[in-house]
């Protein structure tokens, strides 16, 4: 079956693993749609690793801000599941950038929820947006291997 999941998650150049906590699920028996978000979270977080994107906020004061966000749920997630989120970016403009969300269940070997986000560059000192640095742009191109625009 890892075979079948790689294959659900191909073209999601990071994939974050997270282990489903019995407390996680809510009284209809099945993970409660508030925590996906907190899985999406986790995946931009090790996106933003990949890139050196925290470095951006300790150098320069520069670093995301998550202007909208949604998710499509397919299949319920039940307790104990294990499940591959993978991130990718999809769409990069001048001031920010759209990531997608795909989970996928190691216990059902299906994709069980989708979801993007809409990420704008801020500057913490002047308390504006601001552009995609160029360097930053280029790691993103670099894990991606491909172009974005």
């Amino acid at each position: 079956m890892s075979t079948e999941i790689d294959a659900l998650l191909s073209g999601y150049p990071v994939i974050y693993d997270v282990a489903v906590a019995w407390g996680e699920m809510d009284a209809f028996q099945h993970v409660n749609n508030v925590v996906y978000f907190r899985y999406f979270e986790s995946a931009r977080i090790e996106y933003g690793r990949a890139i050196g994107m925290m470095d951006w906020r300790e150098s320069l004061g520069i670093g995301p801000i998550v202007a909208g966000a949604n998710a499509r749920y397919k299949r319920p997630v039940l307790f104990p599941d294990q499940l591959r989120v993978g991130v990718k970016i999809a769409r990069l403009s001048d001031d920010r950038f759209w990531q997608q969300y795909r989970i996928v269940s190691t216990t059902q070997g299906a994709i069980t929820t989708e979801g993007e986000a809409e990420i704008v560059m801020f500057d913490y000192k002047s308390g504006k947006k601001t552009n995609v640095p160029a360097e930053l742009r280029q790691r993103i191109a670099q894990l991606e291997q491909r172009g974005l625009g």
